[in-house]
């Protein structure tokens, strides 16, 4: 019995000796935080739980990410910032809520005509890909979506004509929807979504610059009794998923091989996810009582030529900035219409 002891102890103080030398199969795991405004509940908040669960799998546990929907972490309008400084590892908004901060990608929202949102966030892919802007360069791109077509909702008032918007207070998400706006004639109000509701309902505001899917995903088919289909002059708004550049140039290899890999499937599934919502959205809208208001062909032309001046403006704000302004929005103009 003495003898099996002996022989006993000598094989654990082997074992531990050899695993002491082997590197460590279960190290601990890399912990990530990540911030996105949206509401739990949201299909674009969910999409981003889905990719930080989907990061877990498929690096066996090596990273984990703790997941704060709702501007809990950081708000809308402070999340990239908040991804600069670390207060967050990854983060979730959209660049309009940082105004004039990122102005090449800004020319993606411009009102171009937009039909979709696989359209919108293909356009703001192919924006950056071929351009590469310095305005993005303090994060790590993991990858950029745009919702589906910005029309014109309001409560209490319909717009069938553009001289209805004249002197309507109006939520607008970032400077370009500002721009359109105030050329229709209305008076722009810029707040972030999350806001909107309460200003609406308590009469502070008439309406707002939104896609259709808002209606559902942000309740709004309760305070708004009417949407302009503004098609014809619809923008987008463009949204960023960066991470923090220190945490990423930290990461492994492999890790950052498999989190590109998880990105670039991400980006067609936000795309068609704003595309199925704006129909359910809208589907929501009318089973609310709200009306859709259609433009004929001459009212299109003449909202068309009330906001035609914001393209050579920007051209020219791009240009003001050491940029090639007219390359730039020949290439967003082309990838749309080459999608449409």
């Amino acid at each position: 019995m003495k003898k099996f002891f002996f022989v006993f102890m000598a094989v654990c103080i082997v074992s531990a000796f050899i695993i002491s030398l082997t590197p460590e199969v279960h190290a601990q795991a890399i912990q990530l935080t990540y911030s996105n405004f949206f509401p739990p509940t949201h299909v674009q908040s969910q999409l981003a739980d889905y990719w930080c669960k989907e990061v877990e799998i498929r690096t066996n546990g090596r990273v984990k990410i703790k997941y704060y929907p709702g501007g809990t972490l950081t708000k809308a309008n402070e999340c990239y910032e908040g991804v600069v400084k670390g207060k967050s590892d990854l983060g979730f908004s959209m660049l309009a809520y940082s105004q004039g901060r990122f102005p090449v990608m800004g020319a993606v929202d411009l009102p171009l005509g937009y039909t979709s949102g696989k359209v919108a966030t293909a356009v703001a892919n192919e924006i950056y890909r071929q351009f590469k802007p310095k305005e993005l360069s303090d994060t790590e791109v993991m990858y950029l979506h745009a919702l589906g077509p910005n029309l014109i909702a309001t409560r209490g008032k319909a717009v069938r004509r553009l001289e209805e918007m004249r002197g309507l207070r109006i939520r607008v998400p970032g400077i370009s929807s500002e721009l359109v706006v105030k050329n229709l004639g209305a008076i722009p109000v810029p707040k972030p979504m999350p806001e909107y509701y309460q200003l609406v309902k308590s009469g502070q505001l008439n309406g707002c610059v939104h896609p259709l899917e808002t209606m559902k995903g942000w309740k709004l088919a309760e305070v708004e009794n009417y949407v302009t289909a503004s098609y014809p002059i619809a923008s987008t708004s463009t949204f960023f998923v960066v991470m923090n550049k220190a945490k990423w140039n930290s990461l492994p290899k492999d890790i950052q091989t498999i989190i590109k890999a998880i990105n670039n499937e991400w980006i067609p599934q936000h795309g068609e996810a704003w595309d199925t919502t704006d129909r359910e959205g809208m589907l929501f809208f009318l089973n609310h009582g709200g009306q859709m208001i259609g433009l004929n062909s001459q009212e299109a032309a003449r909202w068309k030529k009330a906001v035609a001046p914001l393209i050579d403006d920007y051209v020219k704000f791009l240009d003001g900035q050491g940029l090639n302004g007219r390359k730039v929005i020949d290439a967003a103009i082309g990838t749309l219409d080459s999608m449409q």
